[in-house]
């Protein structure tokens, strides 16, 4: 049992659950949590190491498909475990695991298909929870353009109870990203403060990709000229925008709803 935060491999592991730049040199991420460990093995992630603490993991019935899917799985203390996980019920599992490069022309979409566009995110509980609503409406794909934080991100795959593993999610540019939807028939509607009709009046029954920009600045100019329609949500307070994940889970539902009609 690993009982030292100076043991190589846990200082590794906690390297990678602070650093992006070291995520995205070795293709390696830290996921927490039976839930999430679970989603991502289900949806062909594979697990290069598996950190189990005896007095916490209690999941008898997952602990051998757990272990099966590695060569390397350790035991880990209690007091350890707790320097290294985010929260403490996330019942005592840590595994480092490979990155998947997801390639845009083997993204599968039902007809017709619901594509969210995001243009550069900030946050990683903003891009967890807009995940975690992407997989609740069916959404088919989601298209990171331009970003500005890292999809395995510990924050993110929280947020995302794992649903970053479940959908399909492609970092591009923006030109990249209105290519890909173009090319597949899929009409552009951006959510902007500027537009002047109700998200509620356009027709979602067709192939729609929901493009939605940051906090901060919105969506630019590119997606503005580019969408076929450009929608806004009432605001009745002194505001003028929702925050992003809760704009998009607005969203996603009217298109679910129209589409269940």
């Amino acid at each position: 049992m690993i009982t030292s935060s100076n043991n190589p491999k846990i200082k590794q592991l906690r390297l990678l659950m602070e650093k992006s730049r070291l995520r995205r040199e070795t293709g390696l991420f830290v996921v927490e949590g039976v839930r999430e460990l679970e989603i991502a093995l289900k949806s062909g992630f594979a697990i290069k190491e598996l950190y189990l603490c005896p007095d916490i993991f209690r999941d008898k019935e997952k602990e051998p498909w757990f272990r099966e899917k590695t060569r390397m799985a350790e035991e880990i203390d209690s007091v350890l475990y707790g320097k290294l996980a985010y929260r403490g019920t996330t019942e005592g599992v840590l595994a480092v695991m490979y990155a998947k490069d997801i390639k845009p022309a083997n993204v599968r979409l039902q007809d017709p298909a619901l594509v969210i566009v995001l243009e550069s995110v900030e946050k990683p509980g903003n891009l967890g929870a807009i995940l975690r609503t992407a997989d609740a409406s069916g959404t088919g794909a989601v298209l990171i353009c331009d970003p500005l934080t890292d999809l395995y991100n510990p924050n993110t795959i929280r947020a995302s109870l794992g649903c970053v593993f479940s959908v399909p999610t492609l970092p591009s540019s923006s030109e990249e990203a209105y290519q890909w939807l173009t090319g597949r028939g899929i009409q552009v509607v951006a959510a902007t403060c500027q537009a002047t009709a109700w998200y509620n009046e356009c027709d979602y029954t067709k192939p729609t990709a929901l493009v939605l920009g940051s906090e901060s600045n919105g969506l630019s100019p590119f997606w503005r000229e580019k969408a076929n329609h450009q929608i806004k949500i009432p605001m009745k307070g002194i505001i003028d925008s929702l925050n992003v994940s809760s704009a998009t889970a607005i969203l996603c539902f009217e298109a679910l709803r129209q589409r269940n009609q």
